[in-house]
């Protein structure tokens, strides 16, 4: 059985097709609906000639024309991915953040040949537009901006409305692929190539519940219509892997996606009253600039989230008070913390509110240092978190990169993200974080996130950056951009350091600010921290 993204959502649509498939302010649509918007969207694709552009080649290369997916979190961004793929068209996530030079980086690697985007950024687009090599189809989703529709775009809902009868004529593979741009924090960023059917499998996770592959579409149709109470909470953005995944994770589950009223930032007071409106049974979320503000208004204003079975953690750390309050808040939720990348997917998980060893997920491994061998459990080396099975195929555009990241070992193909692990000997596995968020300090290799989660369990801490800085000592001295929440010197935050820590792993000086450390979706804003600095 060959699975496209495209062909299940069809399929699954077909058999439920008045069950709500999104949920959005007023908007309430069914995956009947939904399913004929879809393929209105690839009519309309097809009608202007995007389509697949060639047979699958060397795996940094792509087949197929793109749409770029400039969009804040809603129905359209849904149905664009999904629109996108029933017209063999690969669609790509846009950071709806980036300013002009950075569009014009993004849109000259991918080379859009269609653009679907809010009304929001209009004025960014009409400013970069110009600076490509060709124009492309634009797609003006309305929302609350009121600006006017820019010169040769269609409104995307009257192309909708107006898409060519019949069904589109593309048919559906599954070497088709799906292009998910990382955020860059490591260089600039880069177009991964998924397989469609690997996306599925891997960090769309449509696997049985042994991990074994499904026989049959009808198997797996089966299955997602047995599941009508499912609801998952589309909170992270969906630029961003951990959201998108969710979201479609969650339609070829069956279950109905829930979209936050407010956009453009978090806002815990209406997500918690639409978790509690709608009764959410699964929550993604990015480490503490998430939960904090989640657990601070329940605290404040106490919702019913009793239905919510999973909260996924992803993409950062929970300060450990923070999970343990949160478990106590949520008694009958699970609480798990994800390891993954745009380039994995799923990797290793950890359950509950303990700072456990995590648990390998199908495919999991740890890689030699010298990347020619897989470490057996209780090896005493350190290596690289490796990854099997369901894997990308490249980077969009570059060989040298795909080479590097994409290995052979022992006859099978892995991915090696970049992050540092132990095997242990119990089969589960120790994190070390990223490679490139290391300090080498007086000839010791230090790896930032472990430093920052013990600078981060100090009470009074609330939230924790560490980085490097030239020293004549040290060669580069570590430093920790500190927000606290009381008042406390560098001795006594050394001091609570030391027990576990190694003297070397201490930071050297803590550099307070009142800023915020995280970025809107979660992550580390390692820019900012570095400004500080100076």
């Amino acid at each position: 059985m060959r699975l496209d993204l495209a062909t299940l959502f069809d399929a699954i649509a077909a058999a439920v097709p008045e069950r709500e498939a999104v949920v959005w302010r007023d908007t309430r649509r069914t995956f009947g609906q939904t399913a004929d918007r879809v393929r209105r969207l690839a009519r309309v694709l097809e009608a202007h000639g995007l389509g697949p552009a060639g047979a699958p080649g060397d795996p940094w290369t792509s087949h197929h024309d793109h749409l770029a997916l400039y969009l804040y979190n809603g129905p359209a961004y849904l149905e664009g991915i999904v629109g996108a793929h029933r017209a063999r068209v690969a669609p790509f996530n846009v950071n709806y953040r980036y300013v002009d030079d950075e569009l014009l980086y993004l849109f000259g690697d991918a080379k859009p040949k269609a653009i679907l985007y809010h009304a929001a950024f209009a004025p960014v687009l009409e400013r970069v537009l110009p600076s490509l090599a060709h124009r492309p189809l634009l797609l003006q989703v309305p929302d609350d901006s009121g600006n006017a529709l820019l010169p040769d775009a269609l409104d995307y809902e009257e192309a909708l409305a107006a898409a060519p009868d019949g069904a589109p004529s593309a048919v559906p593979e599954a070497d088709d692929l799906h292009i998910l741009y990382t955020g860059g924090t490591t260089g600039m960023p880069k177009g991964v190539l998924w397989r469609i059917e690997d996306l599925i499998e891997g960090p769309l996770g449509l696997l049985r519940r042994d991990g074994s592959r499904y026989e049959s579409v009808e198997e797996i149709v089966t299955v997602a219509a047995g599941r009508s109470a499912a609801k998952v909470l589309a909170l992270p953005p969906m630029m961003h892997g951990s959201g998108t995944w969710t979201a479609l994770a969650g339609w070829l589950s069956g279950a109905t996606v829930l979209v936050p009223d407010t956009v453009d930032r978090f806002d815990p007071v209406t997500t918690l009253d639409l978790v509690e409106r709608e009764g959410a049974t699964r929550v993604p979320v990015v480490g503490d600039a998430f939960v904090r503000p989640l657990v601070a208004e329940l605290e404040r204003r106490p919702r019913d989230t009793s239905r919510i079975r999973h909260l996924i953690n992803s993409g950062a750390a929970i300060n450990p008070a923070t999970k343990a309050r949160l478990a106590e808040l949520m008694p009958h939720t699970k609480i798990f913390d994800v390891v993954g990348s745009s380039e994995s997917g799923l990797h290793i998980t950890r359950f509950g509110a303990a700072e456990t060893s995590f648990q390998a997920t199908p495919g999991a491994a740890v890689a030699s240092e010298d990347r020619t061998r897989l470490l057996p459990p209780g090896s005493a080396e350190m290596g690289w978190l490796a990854k099997g099975g369901s894997i990308p195929r490249g980077y969009l555009g570059d060989a040298a990169k795909t080479a590097a990241t994409f290995v052979e070992i022992e006859g099978r193909r892995w991915v090696l993200p970049g992050d540092r692990a132990e095997h242990l000997a119990d089969g589960t596995f120790a994190m070390h974080g990223r490679d490139s968020l290391t300090i080498n300090t007086g000839g010791e290799k230090v790896f930032v996130e472990e430093v920052e989660a013990v600078v981060r369990a100090v009470p009074g801490v609330a939230e924790a950056l560490v980085l490097g800085r030239a020293s004549e000592r040290w060669g580069t001295e570590i430093v920790a951009v500190v927000r606290l929440t009381a008042e406390l010197t560098d001795d006594q935050l050394k001091a609570a350091c030391a027990d576990r820590l190694a003297r070397y792993k201490i930071p050297k000086t803590f550099v307070r600010t009142d800023r915020e450390l995280r970025l809107p979706n979660g992550k580390a804003d390692y820019g900012t921290a570095r400004t500080l600095l100076k």
